[in-house]
């Protein structure tokens, strides 16, 4: 039928220390607690039940670095060893919806804390790593710092590429093949920077390769180079999540943004777009559950479309990619990370190929060359 690949980028660039609730920002924390930690436990499970080739991810060097370092992986334990102290109190509660909130946030702080009690000691790098090893990943490589590569002179986009590369050998052991641009950001003659350095894949935006005439069904040569370059399929991606829609706004999902402020937890559900803070419903997992699993439906569904779409009209199957920050799942969405999983297992059993960006490049063969102009995300 075709191919699908979901590419991601952990990119958080916090400062270590962000305080705890109700003084600071706590998001370092809580994309760990709620993104990182718990979907490279399910990654684990998918490659313990035989999938491979599941997913292509970036991980910033400056996060890659905090995930390593021993005051942040101090910092973090002293985080969620407060959350569950909040959450135990939380679950005490006088009024009963207060108290059943709590203990299903106690739950939740509970398993975090098992979770990264019994896989991060060593850091974040030995458990990318240990996925990539076993194939059921790819990592990309990026530049140190995350610059915007085209607003810096070239001497700098070199250091910058160097350093960051360099980086990512030392934590997982090998040179990347692939690289996430920051921003997706791209000009032409870059792509005779990234070749000095190795990198014979990445990822465009779709409206850049479609600007210049070349569609995201395919992978295409980048300019005059041998380096590969696919592009984000916006309707599929948009589907998930856009500038004003998708699943993590429906109704029965937790809020992101509306705080019971006595405790400091998201203990609403969406309810409506319009709907004030204050007055928003109760959380109730198992309709967030229902949801999900009507949202897997329909994503599989889409792909599943669009695939046989790209099909019949280029008379061979074709590619879909949808790019995601991984905060989405988890931290910004809370039920993102179970969506994902779901997803990864269900489109085999429909008829997709899954795969990662390295290995769709290598089955479709670039056979042509896209020029595309000055860009970077979105629809301009």
């Amino acid at each position: 039928m075709g191919t699908f690949v979901l590419v991601l980028h952990t990119h958080l660039p916090w400062l270590a220390h962000h305080g705890r609730w109700p003084v600071g920002e706590e998001w370092l924390h809580q994309a760990w607690a709620q993104s990182y930690a718990p979907l490279l436990e399910r990654l684990a499970e998918l490659g313990d039940a035989g999938h491979r080739d599941v997913l292509t991810i970036g991980v910033t060097p400056v996060l890659a670095a905090q995930l390593d370092d021993p005051y942040c992986l101090a910092e973090q334990h002293r985080w969620l060893a407060d959350w569950q102290l909040r959450a135990d109190d939380l679950s005490g509660a006088r009024d009963a919806v207060l108290r059943r909130l709590g203990t299903q946030e106690s739950r939740q702080a509970r398993a975090a804390l098992a979770r990264f009690e019994g896989a991060w000691s060593s850091g974040g790098s030995p458990l990318w790593r240990n996925l990539s090893d076993a194939g059921v990943i790819e990592l990309l490589g990026g530049p140190a710092t995350h610059p915007v590569l085209p607003l810096v002179r070239e001497p700098l986009a070199d250091l910058a590429l160097a350093g960051g590369l360099d980086d990512h050998i030392r934590r997982v052991g090998r040179r990347p093949r692939g690289i996430w641009l920051p921003e997706c950001a791209y000009e032409p003659g870059l792509e005779k920077v990234l070749a000095r350095h190795g990198v014979d894949h990445l990822m465009l935006d779709g409206p850049s390769l479609r600007h210049v005439g070349s569609r995201t069904s395919r992978p295409w040569y980048l300019a005059d180079s041998e380096i590969a370059v696919v592009g984000r399929d916006l309707d599929v991606t948009y589907r998930v999540w856009s500038p004003r829609r998708g699943y993590p706004g429906g109704r029965w999902y937790r809020d992101f943004h509306a705080y019971h402020h006595e405790s400091g937890f998201k203990l609403s559900r969406v309810t409506g777009s319009n709907v004030e803070p204050a007055d928003k419903a109760p959380y109730d997992p198992e309709r967030a559950r229902a949801a999900l699993a009507d949202d897997v439906d329909d994503f599989v569904s889409v792909v599943r479309d669009r695939l046989r779409a790209i099909a019949e009209a280029d008379g061979r199957p074709g590619l879909v990619v949808a790019a995601y920050d991984t905060e989405l799942f988890g931290h910004w969405w809370h039920e993102g990370v179970d969506w994902l999983a779901a997803v990864l297992t269900r489109m085999p059993q429909a008829g997709i190929e899954v795969t990662t960006m390295a290995k769709a490049v290598e089955a479709l063969c670039p056979d042509a060359h896209a020029h595309p102009e000055r860009s970077s995300w979105g629809l301009g």
